[in-house]
């Protein structure tokens, strides 16, 4: 019994893993698209991929250096994965009656360009792609996503709210679980750390818009240089046909829908054409007014400099015949102050002289009153007594004293 039972358990066992076997063949074979374009070595995990190759879900499309290809999605959207690219299609639901459906891809690394289809034009959010980040929610639109080290750069190409086309206005929801950004206007990019809520929406520099069209510029090339002829066109066209067919699509809706993308490549190519002449002109427009505004700036500020000088000139005139009248002031002040002085000075000296004059007449006159009296009274009191006593008295003993001193030192030199 035992024996039957481990038998019993081993046959459903078998039965699972080849049932389980089974599924995982039929999503592997689910037809997701057609390479239409392809440059260098682009492969997946078990071959090198060419041109008219298909594509199936959950494959890895690995571009090497200075290589890229362009990938025809069954809805008519189209996926271009630039150089040192690998991106994986993980999802891909599509009723082509009702253009119902849902695509998630995902970009490990490098760069992918996305412009989205029937099931984006019916539903917008149905379009997803995921980065390391966050996630890319494209809403009816063309936009390119670039993957780096712990970082995604999101630009969004078009088209804008006021397209020629008709077309829904587009817009890339740039998210994660710490934020939401959304990218509405042409040329706008955001971008998206580890950790971290995503950056705000700006307009894209020319630097970094090189560094887009870098990613893509072996595929451009390989478009614009590539040796294929006619018959590789055709046979890529019979291809997409047939599987077109295989979806049950008949030849008028197959061709209908070939016309309607062949118009809209055309009217998309002349509305970016309006819009560079429009620019081109309206930057010559610009340019000219610019130098007429330059122009006119030039000669204004000119006469503004020429009147700004005149001013100062004229102010340093101003000044300068404001100094000569204070100078002159000062002189004529300094004049009258010294000739006050000077007549002071005089007023002072005659003065002085006068007071000096009075001092000595007063003098003289003292001197003459005193003098005078006292001579006479001298004169008339003395004279005459005195002259006659010292005649009579004096001279006699004089004499006689010479006498004895002339004896006394004669007995000295004894």
């Amino acid at each position: 019994m035992k024996r039957i039972f481990t038998i019993f358990i081993s046959l459903l066992f078998f039965i699972n893993i080849n049932s389980y076997a089974s599924e995982t063949i039929k999503v592997e074979k689910q037809l997701v698209g057609v390479v239409g374009a392809i440059s260098g070595t682009v492969k997946t995990e078990t071959r090198e991929l060419k041109i008219g190759d298909k594509i199936y879900l959950n494959e890895s499309i690995i571009s090497g250096a200075a290589s890229g290809t362009q990938i025809l999605l069954l809805d008519q959207s189209t996926f271009t994965v630039g150089e040192d690219s690998e991106v994986v299609m993980d999802t891909f639901i599509y009723d082509p009656e009702t253009n119902d459906g849902k695509i998630v891809a995902s970009v490990k690394q490098g760069s992918l360009k996305v412009i989205s289809g029937l099931i984006s034009k019916k539903n917008p959010d149905s379009l997803t792609v995921e980065v390391p980040e966050g996630t890319l929610g494209s809403r009816g639109t063309e936009f390119q996503t670039m993957v780096s080290k712990g970082k995604t750069d999101t630009l969004l190409i078009g088209p804008g709210k006021n397209n020629t086309l008709g077309m829904r206005p587009g817009a890339v929801l740039v998210g994660n679980s710490l934020g939401q950004t959304l990218l509405d206007n042409p040329y706008s990019i955001a971008s998206m750390t580890k950790n971290k809520a995503p950056g705000q929406a700006q307009k894209i520099t020319k630097n970094q818009l090189k560094k887009f069209n870098k990613k893509m510029k072996a595929l451009k090339v390989a478009k614009l240089s590539s040796g294929e002829g006619k018959e590789k066109r055709k046979a890529l066209k019979k291809e997409l046909r047939k599987e077109l067919k295989s979806l049950g699509l008949d030849k008028k809706e197959i061709k209908k829908i070939i016309k309607t993308n062949i118009q809209k490549d055309k009217e998309k190519k002349v509305a970016i054409k309006e819009k560079r002449n429009k620019k081109k002109k309206a930057k010559a427009e610009n340019k000219k007014k610019n130098k007429k505004a330059k122009a006119i700036n030039k000669k204004k500020n000119k006469k503004k400099k020429a009147k700004a000088k005149n001013k100062k000139k004229n102010k340093k005139k101003k000044a300068k015949a404001k100094n000569k009248k204070k100078n002159k002031k000062k002189k004529a002040v300094k004049k009258k102050s010294t000739k006050k002085k000077k007549k002071a000075v005089k007023k002072k000296s005659k003065k002085k002289k006068k007071k000096a004059v009075k001092k000595k007449s007063k003098k003289k006159k003292k001197k003459a009153v005193k003098k005078k009296p006292k001579k006479k009274k001298k004169k008339a009191v003395k004279k005459k007594p005195k002259k006659k006593k010292k005649k009579i008295v004096k001279k006699k003993p004089k004499k006689k004293k010479k006498k004895k001193n002339k004896k006394k030192k004669k007995k000295k030199k004894k």
